[in-house]
């Protein structure tokens, strides 16, 4: 039975199984093994019967039959080998022994080694946190080098007034704070939201990448905060950075020392938790501008200079936490307890030990204006920390800020080709509407939180799993409301990014596409990091598998390649949008089929949104999250017959997308006849006119079980 197991296994086995084989063959190998012939129904010996046993009794036959020959020759050797054979006799009988218990003590070690070998496997990874096996996007050589660093620093932190970061998941983190008045009252502004009632706050310019401007209107003052980056010689990787921020009063205002005083709080974060040192500038800002300084492996060797003349006194506080998303709270109980001890709204004065934040507060009258500055690569031999820092203050800041307004006018003025008979309101409209889209970019990096099926056994007890690692580097569609990144509104945002910057454009969309699994399933809501959780609804944080969200990057991709056509770009642009859309066919191409297999409906070219909740009983129309249009009134019953009509035009824009990068790419005809034909069908009039055609009101609808039929009821409850 041992030797037909052995003999029928054929399939390749596991490291575990062979030693358990291994075994079974050494252990069988011992024993007399026979199988009975079908005609005869004599036993005849099997290969199995070659054992040790079946050896030793043939040796010892064979000594006996050449006993005589051996005689005559040697008689000496007769009782040699007589002796011998007693011994092997008595060697016989312990190996025996020995056999019996090595064969023990290897089932003993192979109970300790099995575990080790073959450990016991952990639950399969889903698939929906399984990326999707593809080279990356982002790691194109077109977005390294220059490219990267170029973008390394930026007001990547839309969520709050004003904030600095580098595009690192670890990154030093900077930012404004400041106290404002209202009605007598103090409030802390940071992050922006609308209950502050600013009469106006965004970027009147910003060019994405080096330069922006912005205007805050409170109550009483008005701030203005201006970015600008330098790559001067002896910078560190990413260069160096300004920001100059301005008071005004709003009006003419009493002589109050509450409204006439700006209490500015501009902070210094390290997300990895690094440590920083104060600066002698907190003791005399007027003998020392340095204000902090530390060191990271990306930048080198930094400091933080605060330069100007209207500043009195700047006082500080150091605290050592993990978190920053709640650094306002930090900073208003600091000043709570100076308040009730001294009765001033000042910094305490004092640090934790090693702190991570550094928070220094700016005093002055109003009007005023600093000069703050971080400084990359401090300690190298020719650093030249005094001439570069020369040339980020002061008049020669001045200068360096007019020339950048100056260049993003005129660029907008030919990306945009405007005629000069289009008025300075309109203008200034579009400059502030591109200026708050490109300022609101953001850079995020951390985990989402993925919904899983109830039969899933992966996490006992929870109904989520998380995302693998990831950044994006995308703008975002409000900085009070919605401060990440929305699949959906991505596409429209590029419709006008490409136009004024096609690398960033691709940097952006290449960073969705990798965040594609392995189905071609890109979460709708991407909320990174504790800054982005921190504004977001906890019934909101989980993004559904099955839920889709209009695949608008098609959008801003379709003028892309149009335009390539048209022979609009530069030779080396054309050359590298081509091998992005090279690389992002793939993902492209599985995008397209997720929606093609699990948003499509039971009639052949029809398409529903999936994720409405049919058993809501606050609802009368259950929302549709997933189609972008939340609220838009669909049918009343959710089911599987329903037919979504925007749905089916989404899927014409990807399908004739495809085929015309398809063409552009040169690619197998097939490729490109399979989605021309999926395009031509959803555009085919007699189909759609069928599928949604409401003729009684003249227009294309969704179709599904709907009912107008409801009657409001009044329950009584007794308690």
């Amino acid at each position: 039975m041992w030797a037909e197991r052995l003999t029928i296994e054929s399939k390749p086995k596991t490291v575990s199984e062979q030693f358990n084989v291994l075994f079974l063959y050494h252990f069988t190998s011992s024993l007399p093994v026979s199988v009975t012939d079908g005609e005869t129904g004599n036993k005849r010996p099997t290969m199995a019967g070659t054992s040790r046993g079946s050896t030793r009794s043939r040796a010892s036959k064979s000594s006996a039959e050449n006993a005589p020959i051996l005689s005559p020759l040697n008689p000496k050797l007769r009782k040699d080998k007589t002796r011998n054979n007693s011994l092997i006799r008595i060697f016989n009988v312990n190996l025996k022994f020995l056999l019996g218990f090595g064969i023990i003590s290897f089932v003993i070690a192979l109970f300790f080694i099995y575990p080790i070998v073959n450990p016991m496997e952990k639950p399969q990874k889903p698939r929906v946190i399984t990326p999707l096996p593809a080279p990356k996007l982002t790691d194109l050589p077109m977005f390294q080098g220059e490219h990267r660093e170029s973008l390394y620093w930026g007001t990547y932190r839309p969520q709050v007034y004003f904030g600095v970061r580098a595009r690192t998941p670890q990154s030093l983190v900077a930012g404004l704070m400041w106290i404002g008045v209202k009605d007598g009252r103090y409030f802390m502004r940071h992050v922006c939201q609308d209950s502050d009632e600013l009469k106006q706050y965004g970027w009147t310019s910003h060019n994405g990448r080096d330069y922006g401007h912005q205007v805050l209107t409170e109550q009483t003052m008005s701030l203005t905060t201006s970015f600008l980056k330098s790559k001067g010689h002896g910078s560190g990787y990413g260069g160096d950075w300004a920001v100059r921020i301005g008071a005004q009063s709003n009006e003419s205002i009493p002589d109050d020392e509450m409204l006439n005083t700006a209490h500015l709080f501009f902070y210094m974060a390290d997300e990895g938790g690094k440590s920083f040192n104060l600066g002698r500038g907190v003791l005399d800002i007027h003998d020392d501008s340095v204000l902090a300084s530390g060191s990271r492996s990306d930048t080198g060797d930094w400091q933080l200079h605060l330069l100007s003349e209207d500043v009195s006194q700047v006082h500080y506080s150091g605290f050592k936490t993990p978190h920053i998303h709640n650094l306002s709270d930090l900073v208003l109980a600091n000043l709570a307890v100076q308040a009730r001890k001294f009765g001033h709204l000042l910094l305490s004065d004092s640090s934790d030990d090693s702190p991570s934040i550094l928070v220094f507060q700016i005093s002055a009258r109003i009007p005023f204006r600093a000069d703050i500055v971080f400084l990359s690569g401090t300690s190298t031999r020719d650093s030249r920390v005094e001439e570069r820092l020369s040339r980020l203050t002061g008049i020669s800041l001045t200068s360096l800020l007019s020339e950048k307004q100056k260049e993003f006018d005129d660029k907008f003025k030919k990306c945009f080709s405007l005629s000069d008979e289009l008025g300075l309101e309109s203008e200034s409209v579009g400059k502030v509407a591109l200026g708050n889209m490109l300022g609101g970019i953001g850079y995020f990096f951390g985990q989402s939180k993925i919904w899983l099926p109830s039969t899933s056994t992966l996490n006992a007890g929870d109904n989520s799993v998380l995302y693998w690692p990831a950044e994006l580097y995308t703008a975002v569609p409000s900085r009070p409301f919605f401060p990440r990144g929305f699949l959906w509104d991505e596409g429209f945002h590029q419709l006008l990014i490409w136009r004024w910057d096609i690398y960033i454009s691709l940097d952006i969309i290449g960073h969705w596409l990798d965040l594609m699994n392995i189905d071609g399933w890109i979460p709708r809501e991407l909320i990174l990091g504790a800054e982005a959780l921190s504004k977001v609804p906890e019934e909101f944080v989980l993004q559904h598998p099955t839920n889709g969200n209009p695949p608008t990057l098609f959008l801003a991709l379709r003028d892309v390649i149009s335009s390539l056509k048209k022979e609009k770009f530069a030779a080396a642009e054309a050359s590298d949008i081509s091998v992005f859309l090279d690389r992002a066919f793939v993902r492209l191409e599985a995008w397209f089929k997720w929606f093609n297999t699990t948003q499509s409906g039971k009639e052949l070219g029809s398409y529903y949104w999936h994720g409405r909740d049919a058993a809501t009983i606050r609802e009368l129309n259950p929302k549709t999250l997933s189609s972008g249009l939340d609220d838009y009134p669909r049918a009343s019953h959710p089911n599987e017959d329903e037919r979504h009509v925007d749905l089916r035009c989404w899927m014409h824009l990807a399908a004739n997308s495809m085929r015309s990068i398809a063409e552009l790419l040169k690619m197998d005809k097939d490729v490109e006849k399979e989605y021309g034909f999926t395009a031509k069908m959803l555009s085919d009039f007699e189909l759609l006119n069928k599928m949604h055609l409401d003729s009684a009101n003249g227009a294309y609808c969704d179709y599904g079980n709907h009912t107008e039929k409801i009657l409001f009821v009044l329950a009584t409850f007794q308690t």
